[in-house]
């Protein structure tokens, strides 16, 4: 019997070994034939060795041509019509747009949608964003449209927005809070003792919270706060809205922060934190560094924005405070940098926590169900 044929279309190769590379090696072992489509950064080679055909697509994360947009379509157009896939399993904004909408046009057999945020788009109260805002609720609502479709959703807010502007109906979604994380590689370990050390990895674009988090530091510093604050991360150079490579150097003359750039070993660090942050406006699904730190034993400070508040039951595994609040900020993290027994106790919760909503046999499992009935809708129906 023939292998069914998957396609992920993802911006980049990076994006898909941090968050969907679990769900491709275990379809594979199941007898799919795996494909991805996306643009290539350097890691390629490496999705390459376990298996997987890829194909390079050149997404562009936040452009807005219409003419590279529009050739962008056209390659996933000969692509998807070339391959025939049996499902297609589309990640973020434009390859969920594009996706969809040509899948629809070439009578793709089922599709998978995963809205893993919403972007500035939904989030900003901009002119630009609100107009951009008609035309995604109409390109969602035309790529979500199919009849043989599944689309997971991060958090309640990016459904609820979602659903309305492109009338998906019940049956059709799917809740899986986040892309999980490997319990056994993000363990529990005794927090370090002596002076307390606090945590920020993302990206570093200015929607993060990361402006706010480097004041909330100053602001710690100045009231005399024994604390350590470190920055994991490195610039996304393709974004406007990254934080520039100036910014950074004047940070680290400061001295504020200590500035650890790119990383891949966010387990150990986390393990070697006390408190974890990620003060973010940003259009988040669900963070997998909110995630990954509860699967650390690390309380959380983190924001009241969509998706971050569902990575967080407050006050028990972690601390929400208002988006943008740095005073509020400051203030919950300095709450634990004093009180020990609390970082304990709220890093126990959010263990607990990640094993019942976070752990990524689940979220693999998960994932490979709904292809399951996707593909078995098809056979029915032939």
């Amino acid at each position: 019997m023939k292998s069914k044929k998957i396609l992920y279309l993802v911006n980049a190769d990076w994006a898909f070994i941090v968050n969907r590379l679990p769900i491709a090696i275990e379809a594979l072992k199941h007898g799919y034939d795996v494909h991805i489509a996306c643009a290539f950064t350097g890691r390629e080679d490496e999705l390459r060795s376990y298996g997987f055909t890829l194909h390079e697509v050149p997404f562009t994360r936040s452009g807005l041509n219409p003419f590279v947009e529009m050739a962008t379509v056209a390659n996933v157009f000969r692509l998807i019509r070339f391959l025939k896939p049996d499902l297609i399993h589309a990640v973020t904004i434009k390859p969920v747009i594009y996706g969809g909408i040509v899948s629809r046009a070439l009578r793709v057999p089922a599709f998978v949608a995963a809205i893993s945020g919403l972007g500035f788009v939904f989030t900003s109260d901009t002119m630009k964003a609100s107009i951009l805002r008609r035309f995604a609720k109409l390109a969602y609502k035309f790529a979500l449209s199919g009849k043989n479709i599944k689309v997971i959703f991060q958090n309640t807010f990016d459904r609820n927005t979602i659903q309305a502007a492109a009338k998906i109906k019940d049956n059709n979604i799917v809740m899986i809070k986040g892309s999980g994380a490997d319990l056994d590689e993000y363990s529990v370990s005794t927090p370090p003792v002596g002076t307390p050390v606090v945590a920020m990895a993302c990206r570093l674009l200015k929607e993060k919270g990361v402006f706010e988090y480097v004041e909330a530091a100053n602001k710690l510093r100045e009231k005399g706060i024994d604390c350590k604050f470190q920055l994991i991360g490195s610039p996304d150079y393709g974004n406007p809205h990254s934080i520039t490579d100036d910014q950074l150097k004047q940070w680290q003359h400061e001295g504020v922060v200590e500035l650890l750039g790119h990383r891949t070993d966010i387990a150990t660090l986390f393990s070697n934190a006390n408190i974890i942050v990620l003060p973010s406006y940003y259009g988040e699904g669900l963070p997998k560094v909110l995630i990954e730190a509860a699967a650390c034993g690390r309380p959380v400070v983190t924001t009241d924005n969509p998706g971050c508040a569902e990575a967080v039951v407050n006050n028990v595994t972690g601390i929400i405070v208002p988006a943008r609040d740095v005073d509020a900020l400051s203030d919950a993290i300095e709450l634990l940098i004093n009180d020990e027994i609390l970082r304990t106790q709220m890093g126990r919760e959010g263990r607990l926590f990640a094993e019942k909503m976070f752990d990524i046999k689940a979220v693999v499992q998960v994932h490979l169900s709904v292809y399951k009935q996707l593909l078995l809708n098809v056979e029915v129906h032939v």
